[in-house]
């Protein structure tokens, strides 16, 4: 019998939730609908300024754009459902990442924290809703991210060729599949973030064109990269750090990136802008030589598929490994992340693990999440 899930996925850039209705029939996987849901200026704010730890921000502010944001996630998902002419009674469970505020794996009482009220999600539609899947990796010695993985190596794995996914998000991860007989062997797969995405480009464009993101990298396109910054940019430590390893916005931010901009103040923005996709692109070919040389396919996902720029200066920078969007594996490389929400939904309410301890290096697999019964 055929079971469906949403999935609901709310990244670093903060600019929007995605929700995916997922129809998950014995092996199979399937994309049903999609939606994006904006997220309102005022509200995008509060997430920044909290994420950000400003000076403006409060515990008053923390709990208000929980609930408004868990009000959101529920409209999201109706919104979903209605375009799916679907009813809310159909829909198994609800699998919601939630909006990342802070993420501290490298503290010595280390801590994941997502906001978006279940309760509110749960209340409004109807349906029992799973979240808060960082926790319990963390309770377990793992960084509690990426988790990922554990989806992409049942969607994308082949027993013919080793491969990764590569997701560009706000931060770029990595996921290794290797070739196997039995896809469902998750000792040999690993995976880790490796460092900026879109966070870094999508900061300084909205401060200079006041943009959200730089569309297809024209902006970056338009300069050339600057050796010395971008020499500077890789000898950040966080490339260095052997996996398990993950990151976010309290490493990569803007302020972060004007430290390092101090010797280099003749840089226009452009230029910086063109050193900031050479940087991601760099790191993640980077990370790929070091820690996957034998890979021979490389499957992106994410918003920053659609920078044509960065993805054609991948391809120069890994010119052994064909490099395509998951797409042509027949998943659109906007809503992996939500289906893979979707997806760790259903196995924590089947009890099944949804970590992989090669990846976070929790000390064994756990079922994630907490629930919310509707």
């Amino acid at each position: 019998m055929s079971e469906l899930y949403v999935g609901l996925m709310s990244g670093t850039s903060m600019d929007g939730i995605d929700a995916a209705l997922v129809e998950f029939e014995q092996h199979h996987i399937k994309l049903r609908a999609s939606h994006s849901q904006p997220i309102p200026p005022e509200l995008r704010y509060k997430l920044q300024l909290l994420s950000l730890d400003a000076a403006e921000a409060s515990i008053d502010m923390l709990g208000e754009a929980d609930t408004e944001l868990g009000q959101l996630f529920a409209t999201a998902t109706l919104q979903l459902l209605h375009s799916a002419d679907t009813a809310p009674s159909a829909v198994t469970a609800i699998g919601c990442h939630g909006q990342t505020i802070r993420h501290r794996p490298d503290l010595e009482h280390r801590f994941s924290l997502q906001i978006g009220d279940a309760s509110q999600i749960t209340h409004l539609t109807g349906i029992t809703t799973v979240n808060d899947f960082r926790r319990r990796d963390i309770a377990a010695g793992g960084e509690g991210a990426p988790l990922a993985p554990a989806f992409h190596q049942q969607v994308f794995s082949s027993p013919q060729e080793s491969r990764a996914v590569l997701n560009i998000g706000g931060i770029c991860n990595l996921t290794y599949l290797p070739a196997t007989t039995n896809n469902a062997t998750s000792n040999a797969c690993s995976g880790f973030d490796c460092g900026p995405g879109n966070a870094l480009m999508d900061a300084w464009i909205q401060q200079h064109k006041q943009q959200a993101y730089d569309q297809g990298g024209q902006w970056a396109a338009s300069s050339t990269a600057d050796p010395a910054l971008l020499a500077q940019l890789m000898s950040d430590p966080f490339l260095q750090q052997p996996p398990p390893k993950s990151t976010g916005k309290e490493h990569y931010h803007l302020d972060w990136l004007k430290q390092k901009l101090v010797n280099h103040a003749g840089l226009s923005a452009a230029q910086v802008q063109a050193t900031l996709c050479r940087f991601t692109s760099e790191s993640v070919a980077m990370a790929v030589k070091q820690y996957l040389p034998s890979i021979k396919r490389l499957i992106v996902c994410g918003g920053g598929v659609h920078n044509g720029h960065l993805f054609n200066h991948l391809q120069r920078c890994l010119p052994d490994i064909q490099i395509e969007s998951s797409e042509q594996h027949g998943v659109h490389p906007d809503w992996v992340e939500a289906m893979a929400f979707a997806w760790l939904a259903r196995q924590t309410l089947q009890g099944l693990p949804g970590n992989l301890p090669a990846v976070t290096g929790a000390d064994r697999p756990l079922v994630l999440g907490s629930i919310t019964p509707a």
